[in-house]
């Protein structure tokens, strides 16, 4: 299989990433940059090679993981206390607003989700609409669609969707912004309509690096992210919310072999390597001495002897700032693990100064993220069992469907700590290692929401995908997160909830851009919300 992907990668590389600039719906130089996205006729053109692109650009940008680098590791994974730091452009960490840093996923006329991720799918999904030998692809291309338009709206709220990514097809060049209410309205629609459609006996999906076509898998992968968005909902439209997630009952993700995640590899350099990897290795800065894991991760580890703190988890990787190159002999022991605080720094201020940490001894005794989780050649997780397993759980718990709530709880924590092995084999858990944690900590009735969600925000923590842990901690409130109290932050104390927009759409998409700014709820800023976290 990695042979495959490898070529698959290859093909891309060749055939899809000179194609990948030349257009997005609602950035700079819409006309010039909205052009016919391929050089080939509609009769040669094979969509399969744009989808590749799609799939590989959603883990993060090509150009040294721009969005990556801002979005999911300086703001959401230091503002969810999943890592922290001490290097000082890392806003996030101190709820400091840097207006380039919070629109790097929006992104502009070279880099980010709109030209990167939106217009190769947009192709995808209007080139094969109505042509029954792209079936398969089609809907497959409306989930995509989907998963990368929900991002974007969870992140910003109101966002170009109807019109965005179709400059070439319609010559509309400034799209409107669409309400987040309005979108996730579609995005339910689209999802559910495409899950239904794929047909194992329709054309075969070459272009596909997360499942290789397989059609069963996708099915189960399209209603586990159904239920998903549906539950994104619970706070504004919770009849909506228990009819989806109703409807997918006994329909999502069976085990952790449904797993989507996209394995990369080294083939395009930094292209084709995984995005976070590049960051925390240190390539662009001293990220690889001076990022750890937060100490209110490690701590909720520690505190329930949770078995994944010997895989993911290790001190001493590094021993200065200035030498990149691993210490072979780091320290995997759980008892030794010791997360950093956020909100810290190496400043002249005696408070804010990292040494001011009563636990401080050294930079490299805190813990690092294992090096089997950052490797150049290794996985992005997208998609989960043990996420579905969690939110079923909490579908069971609220509104008493699909089962025990009990059991979805067990099962999503059982594939939790036993998913690991695709970062890494020598990561795996074995099942009886989960048996004792659940012991340890049973599921409780009680407090059935908080300790859900608590476990759906350390899963997601440890797949890296920090912008899923901020979406659902803002839809839930869990865990009960200590804000970090820096000097100048722009939130008055105050855990951010959604990234402002662009400085840069006032001039390019202007009346748009001020209608929707003004229609945030508490203002277009760190403070205000999108529609769903009320």
């Amino acid at each position: 299989m990695k042979t495959m992907k490898t070529n698959i990668f290859k093909t891309y590389i060749v055939l899809a990433i000179a194609t990948l600039f030349l257009g997005a719906g609602c950035t700079k130089d819409f006309q010039e940059i909205n052009t016919d996205p391929v050089a080939y006729g509609p009769s040669t053109f094979d969509p399969n090679y744009t989808l590749t692109t799609a799939q590989l650009t959603y883990t993060g940008s090509i150009d040294f993981s721009y969005d990556t680098w801002r979005g999911n590791l300086i703001y959401c994974s230091t503002m969810m206390q999943g890592l922290s730091t001490v290097v000082s452009y890392w806003a996030g960490d101190k709820y400091i607003l840097n207006e380039g840093y919070t629109s790097a996923y929006w992104g502009n006329g070279a880099v980010g989700a709109y030209i990167e991720q939106v217009r190769p799918i947009v192709d995808v999904v209007e080139f094969t609409k109505g042509q029954q030998k792209y079936s398969n692809v089609h809907q497959i291309a409306r989930i995509w669609k989907a998963l990368i338009f929900a991002r974007l709206t969870d992140l910003y709220g109101d966002v170009p969707y109807s019109q965005a990514g179709k400059g070439y097809y319609t010559s509309i060049f400034n799209p409107k912004y669409d309400s987040q209410q309005t979108i996730y309205t579609d995005l339910l629609k689209e999802v559910e309509e495409a899950t239904n459609a794929l047909n194992a006996s329709n054309d075969k999906v070459t272009g596909d690096v997360i499942y290789k076509g397989d059609i069963e898998k996708w099915k189960r992968f399209g209603n586990s992210l159904l239920l998903r968005l549906a539950m994104r909902l619970v706070k504004v439209d919770e009849n909506t919310a228990k009819s989806y997630a109703t409807k997918v009952i006994g329909k999502t993700m069976t085990s952790n072999a449904d797993d989507a995640f996209l394995l990369h590899d080294t083939g395009g350099d930094r292209v084709t390597q995984n995005r976070n990897s590049q960051v925390l290795l240190g390539d662009g800065g001293q990220e690889h001495y001076y990022v750890k894991w937060s100490k209110t991760t490690i701590d909720l580890m520690k505190n329930t002897a949770d078995p994944r703190l010997g895989k993911v988890a290790v001190t001493k990787l590094y021993l200065n700032d200035g030498v990149k190159t691993q210490n072979t002999n780091f320290d995997a022991n759980p008892a030794v693990q010791k997360g950093m605080p956020n909100g810290k720094d190496l400043s002249a201020v005696a408070a804010q100064n990292i040494s001011s940490d009563p636990a401080y001894t050294t930079i490299p005794d805190y813990s690092s993220p294992s090096p089997n989780m950052l490797k150049r050649n290794g996985i992005t997780f997208i998609l989960t069992y043990a996420q579905t397993e969690l939110l079923l759980a909490e579908a069971a718990q609220r509104w008493a469907v699909g089962g025990s709530a009990a059991t979805h709880y067990n099962n999503g924590i059982k594939a939790g700590i036993t998913g690991l092995a695709p970062y890494d084999a020598s990561m795996a858990i074995p099942t009886t290692a989960a048996d004792t944690y659940l012991l340890a900590n049973a599921f409780n009735p009680a407090s059935a929401l908080q300790q859900i969600n608590t476990q759906y925000w350390l899963q997601c923590n440890l797949q890296m995908d920090f912008y899923e842990t901020w979406s659902n901690w803002r839809r839930t409130g869990f865990p009960v997160l200590t804000p970090v109290a820096y000097p100048g932050n722009a939130t008055g104390g105050t855990i951010p909830r959604r990234f402002p927009y662009p400085v840069e759409e006032a001039a390019k998409n202007g009346a748009n851009y001020q209608a929707a700014s003004a229609a945030v709820p508490g203002g277009d800023k760190l403070t205000g919300r999108v529609w769903w976290d009320k």
